[in-house]
Parts: structure tokens; sequence; C-alpha cells
């Protein structure tokens, strides 16, 4: 809409004869369909969130709410504020959500703004359900000064303390940069677009302009998902609410299972690839899995499942890439993952499969152990189910870090075929046996042998460390199982009346 269209509009609005609900009504719905767009997969701020809820149900709240007016905008007094809120269903589920509408003052943040949204936040912390936003603005809007300013603040406010109460999923199909790029990154869950995403703290013409981007986005961490255009994006935020709890106090996502819970499983393709979503496929209700944060620290993998019909998170090392050595990037993208799981009660189920810890002074830079530490706080201070499963190699470090029984775990299972130790077989014969070598004895031959003798889950088991060592076919029914028998697991005990008294 062009400033001309804008200004003939505002003085229509400010006329005498507009002052009722119908004539509002007629001049909003008026203002939708000028700001329709006409792009291909992009859609108006009303369209995407229309698109969002289901068929029918979406009602619209601070619908006349206009911008507060100053000295330096008098000629739009009148302007409708650059966003839409409400709530409806999604999955014949309650949400709240909001889209900042760049066809409204480019959707520039203001106080009546954050207001607007403000209110969305409290009604959702209330009754206890999600929030989505969807993100598109040119940023504050300038004319209020700090007010403006003051607008991001108290957004931020609310999202923080929404935080670990309902899930809040963030959708950024245009622009979000400076301070509605932090808000951004304080959701749970941020979903960008291939080609119309924009989302960095600083402006891409300052450093760089790939930064922003969507691929920028998701290889750094910022996005969990990236879709192609709006109509995606949208998609993937309602399957992702399908799969989440309403708030922290509903427990995880229970569905009637549509796969036998005690099929046995091959992991002939995981055996063969080292791939950690081949070995998730083994085992998930139908081989399904949603992925988050794929294309950051692929040496890790994080994403949620279905197990009998509950929803479960997962994290893990992927051996694939370089060995699932447990970076410091790898580090923090599983603590987001268990974090997230904990605030909800959602049971996280750990794979293990790793060489070993980051050996570089790079990693020691990042600083790599305050982020190693970030993730052994999480896994010791849990209070949802863990399930961990050695699936490959485990040496070291790993063995404590990765969701051991030392660490909190409640049941750790180690396939046959697993490798636990100290150390691996080559690094242990050079250091221990290697006056051993000489004659008919090679370094190949004490290798074998530490593994059979030494290098086996038989140890960890006998330490009380594995609490069993299962076959590979056996995957699916005993971490499903596990994940049941633990669905009423509570760090507090039960209140007791009294002991029952002996007769």
């Amino acid at each position: 809409m062009d400033k001309k269209n804008l200004k003939s509009l505002h003085s229509s609005l400010a006329g005498n004869d507009v002052n009722t609900a119908s004539a509002l009504r007629e001049m909003l719905a008026d203002l939708d369909a000028q700001n329709e767009s006409k792009t291909e997969g992009v859609r108006s701020a009303r369209g995407r969130i229309t698109m969002l809820f289901d068929e029918g149900t979406f009602v619209e709240t601070g619908a006349y709410v206009s911008k507060r007016n100053s000295e330096f905008d008098a000629d739009t007094k009148d302007a409708f504020e650059g966003v839409i809120c409400g709530w409806g269903a999604v999955n014949g589920s309650l949400v709240y959500a909001f889209s900042q509408d760049v066809g409204r003052t480019k959707g520039a943040v203001s106080e009546m703004q954050a207001k607007k949204i403000a209110e969305i936040y409290r009604l959702a912390c209330e009754n206890g359900a999600p929030v989505v936003g969807i993100f598109d603005s040119v940023g504050a809007y300038l004319p209020e000064g700090v007010r403006a300013l003051a607008a991001y603040g108290q957004i931020m406010r609310s999202a923080s303390q929404a935080s670990g109460v309902v899930p809040q999923i963030a959708v950024v199909p245009g622009i979000s940069q400076g301070a509605a790029a932090v808000i951004a990154g304080m959701y749970d869950f941020v979903i960008v677009t291939e080609n119309t995403s924009s989302i960095s703290v600083n402006p891409p013409f300052v450093v760089g302009e790939d930064a922003g981007k969507s691929k920028f986005a998701s290889e750094s961490g910022l996005a969990a998902l990236c879709a192609k255009n709006d109509d995606e994006a949208m998609a993937m935020a309602r399957d992702l609410l399908g799969l989440l709890p309403a708030n922290n106090a509903e427990g995880t996502v229970e569905t009637v299972a549509n796969d036998e819970i005690n099929r046995l499983v091959s992991i002939d393709s995981y055996n063969a690839t080292r791939q950690a979503k081949d070995l998730v496929a083994a085992f998930a209700d139908n081989g399904e899995m949603l992925e988050l944060w794929k294309d950051y620290a692929p040496e890790a993998i994080t994403g949620i499942i279905k197990l009998g019909g509950i929803v479960c998170g997962v994290v893990g090392n992927n051996h694939a890439v370089n060995d699932g050595i447990i970076t410091a990037d790898a580090a923090r993208k599983m603590a987001k993952m268990i974090s997230f799981c904990d605030s909800f009660h959602i049971p996280v189920i750990t794979l293990v499969d790793s060489m070993g810890l980051d050996v570089s002074k790079e990693a020691e830079a990042s600083p790599y152990a305050a982020e190693l530490a970030k993730l052994a706080h999480l896994y010791a201070m849990t209070r949802t189910p863990v399930i961990t499963l050695i699936a490959g190699e485990a040496y070291g470090t790993v063995v404590s870090l990765m969701g051991s029984k030392a660490l909190g775990a409640d049941i750790v299972l180690a396939l046959e075929s697993a490798k636990i130790g100290v150390m691996n077989a080559a690094s242990a014969v050079a250091f221990l046996w290697n006056d051993k070598i000489g004659g008919e004895v090679t370094r190949e031959d004490l290798e074998a042998e530490w593994d059979a003798v030494v290098g086996t889950p038989v140890a960890a088991a006998r330490a009380g460390e594995v609490d069993d060592i299962i076959l590979s076919a056996e995957i699916r029914q005993r971490i499903a199982a596990a994940v049941m028998m633990l669905q009423s697991k509570s760090k507090a005990a039960p209140v007791r009346r009294h002991a029952v008294m002996p007769l």
C-alpha cells in the first residue's frame, strides 16, 4: 500500500461518518484487501495468521487499536496498529498468536503494538496455551522515540515470563532485525522461510549480505526449521504444535499408537551409515522424526518423535559426522533440547555413539568447558524421564556426560556391540600395552583383545552403570517400556499421611 493510499485511508477514518463498529470493520477489511500480497508464496499478515488456525476458528482481539499520536505523525492519527492478534484452534487445541503487518506502517513496533502483544501473552499464560509470533517488521516506530524502545522491552518481558510456562514458536517469514531478532531468539523454536526471511541483530549491509538469511540462521543454530514459503512455514508451526503440550502442567502429548509397540527392529542401515537419524527411524513410531536444528552442529542430532503414541525428545551423537565428537556447538544444541523437554515434562531419549571430545584450541576458546558444563548441569537437574541407549562407541568423558546413570539418567541400556571404556582400543594399547607388541603379537591383535575383553558393556553393567545389555532387535520395545514406566515420574516424594501400621 503506497503512502498516498495510506493517507487517504487515514483521512477517511478520521471523519465523523466512520465512528461505528460496522464502519470500522469495513475499513479494516478494505485495508486487509489492499495489503494482500501479490508475490507468489508470500501472504499478508492476515493470510498468515488465518492459515495457522483451523478454518473459521480465529478470533481477533484489539482489532481497532490505533497508534499513539505525536507531533511527527499527526497525519496518521487513526492508523490501525501494525499487528494482528488473536486466538483460535490449531489441531483442535487453543493457541494464541500475533502477526506483524508490514502493510500497516511497515509493521513498525510501537507502544500500542507492544500493548496488544502483551495482552495476548497474558491470556496465553493465564489459560495455559501456546503462543505463536509471526515476525515481519522494519523496526521501531521512530516518531515514538523512547516509547518504541520501551515497547521492545515490554515484549521481551512477556516472552521471558512465558518461557517454560507455555511453548513459544516464532515464525519469521519477513524481516526481524535488531531487538526484534532478540525477541525471536527468546522463543523455543524459530521457523524461517528460504527466500524472504531476514533475521539478524545487525543490518546485513553492515555485517554482510548473508547474515540473517535462512541458510545463515539455520547453520548458526537460531532457526530450528526452514520452510520454502509462508504456507509451508505455517504448516510446520501446526505440525510442531501438534507435538507439544499446551503448558508445563499438562505433561507430554499422548496419542493412540498406530505402530506395533513390540515390533522387532533392524539397525542394519544404521550400522552401514552411522547416521543417527537411521537409528531413530528404526525405533520411532512409523520411523518418523521431526528433526530440529538439522543444519547446526550436524555431529549431534535433536528432534521429536512418538514412541507408542507418547511424544519424546531425542538427543544424541551423530557418528557419521566427525565421529560424533561432542563439540561446543553440539553440546549447546543438545542442552537446548533437554532444557525444553524438561520444562514441559517430555521424556528425553539419549543416543550415544561418539569417539570423544573435541581436542582443539578453537574448542577451548568456546569456552568449551562452560558449554559441556551446561549439558552436564541439565542432565543432572532434569526432572523429566531420561532413557539412554549406548548404541556404538562411548569413550572417556562421553560416558559420564551423555545421560549416564551417575549423572541421573533413569534407565541406561547398551547394545551387545557397544564399546565402552576410558579410552578407545588404539589409545589404550598405545598407553598400556605397548610393551606387549613384538614377535607374533601385533598391535591389531591387542586392540581386538581390548575390545573383546575390556571395551564391552559388561564391565559397565557389572558396575551398575548400565541397566541391561540388549539385542538390537529389542531397541523399540525396551525404550518404549521404559518411557511408559516413567510416565508418572516425579522427583518430589509423594506426600504421606502416615506409615501403614504393621498389625
